[in-house]
């Protein structure tokens, strides 16, 4: 993503249907990491998790799915998306092979951590695609609708999976997602044809040098130089993670342990969420206000966020946590004005690198959230204190202090944007 490409444009119709291929697997990263908030009570019964181990279990998958955004993000600038996620994606096949057959706890994190490695292309390749093919006055509007159907993925971790675990085993929601990512991988691998090679740009036009994977690595380092990376960065951190960390961790033992829900009947709640978190996204790309208005939106989006996550942890009342649980899911799909922000905050030559580093800072953001909230619940729990109070209260002045940090830092000019 280090250069601007001169590619052809697609046609509509095979340029929908190679998305919806390459969503496939961005679905099934949805459903990776959002299994634990299934599987935290029964991996705690078999393996005798403390609320710090499964914070690190959960957590496992996002550090190794952020951490890889850089080297993914190279790769699909030299390589294409096609090519990157084909050979990235079996990792996530035997990762899933891995934890379903996991003998200890050791095991289970070795199995999340390559699923990770395997998923990290999944959403950056459909940023980058749809960045490519589709008209950059409708990238909000699409990167919308695919956000949409990945986060079908996140259905699975709802009610179907309570079902399975609770009339088989843990163990089986590994080899079910093992299968679906396998039909994914011969999905993409038959319908995915990007229609010039990766390598193809102005520069190659001219005859110079491809651009090597140090280079490509130090130019990275480029964004850093650009002071509002930052305040991007400190936003995207904390932003997607509150969503992951209450529907991927703690919605599960949330209903279970406060208010004596079964598993499947949590199972239903968070699928009910996932629905809602459906419409976000689609919502929020539609009504973007644009670059002048787009940034105050998200501060607002951010504190009413914090809000909700505030009333959770505050009220102690099952109608009204459900109720701000699905007020998070839907208000988490202002995410997308966050990647709308990204692409109109850089000049054209950085875009892909900049998307690169947001969705890096974005996933390890959710890898120390799960962390922390962990460590906070596992406190909690030493003092005699009732965990999820502590957990969303947290959350909630992260997300306050994200919304600040975005707002005193930098800010983007025209004139760089422009360039």
């Amino acid at each position: 993503m280090t250069q601007e490409r001169a590619t052809p444009v697609l046609p509509s119709q095979a340029a929908w249907a190679m998305l919806l291929a390459l969503v496939s697997g961005f679905a099934l990263s949805n459903a990776y990491r959002t299994v634990a908030a299934i599987l935290a009570t029964p991996l705690s019964a078999e393996l005798g998790l403390s609320p710090q181990a499964l914070g690190i279990f959960a957590g496992s998958f996002h550090l190794l799915f952020g951490a890889m955004q850089l080297f993914m993000g190279i790769a699909i600038d030299l390589w294409g998306v096609r090519r990157t996620v084909l050979t990235a994606a079996p990792l996530a096949i035997a990762g899933a092979a891995i934890s379903a057959a996991a003998p200890s706890y050791g095991m289970l994190l070795i199995g999340q951590a390559l699923i990770g490695v395997g998923c990290s292309p999944a959403f950056l390749a459909c940023t980058v695609f749809i960045s490519r093919y589709f008209p950059a006055q409708k990238f909000a509007a699409v990167s919308g609708v695919a956000m949409t159907v990945g986060t079908l993925g996140m259905l699975f971790t709802g009610t179907p999976l309570a079902w399975l675990v609770q009339n088989t085993s843990w163990r089986m929601s590994f080899v079910v997602l093992a299968v679906m990512s396998a039909i994914s991988w011969v999905w993409i691998w038959l319908r995915v044809r990007e229609p010039s090679a990766p390598s193809t740009s102005a520069a190659d036009a001219r005859g110079a040098p491809r651009e090597s994977i140090g280079e490509a690595i130090r130019r990275f380092g480029t964004l850093f130089t650009i002071p509002h990376t930052w305040g991007i960065v400190a936003l995207g951190f904390i932003t997607y993670a509150a969503f992951i960390s209450l529907r991927g961790l703690w919605l599960g033992p949330l209903m279970v342990e406060r208010y004596q829900f079964s598993l499947v009947q949590s199972g239903n709640i968070a699928l009910v969420l996932s629905l809602v978190a459906l419409c976000g996204p689609m919502f929020f790309g539609r009504i973007d206000p644009g670059p002048q208005k787009r940034r105050h939106w998200m501060i607002a989006c951010t504190l009413i966020y914090a809000a909700l996550f505030a009333s959770i942890a505050l009220v102690h009342n099952a109608w009204l946590n459900m109720a701000a649980a699905l007020g998070i899911g839907f208000v988490s799909g202002f995410l997308i004005l966050q990647y709308a922000d990204v692409r109109s905050s850089y000049p054209t030559a950085l875009t892909g690198r900049a998307m690169s580093v947001f969705t890096m800072g974005m996933f390890l953001g959710i890898a120390a959230m799960q962390w922390f909230t962990g460590l906070v619940a596992s406190m909690a729990l030493a003092r005699g204190v009732e965990v999820f109070g502590p957990v969303m209260g947290s959350i909630a002045a992260l997300l306050v202090l994200a919304a600040l940090a975005f707002r005193v830092l930098p800010q983007p000019t025209p004139a760089v944007a422009a360039q």
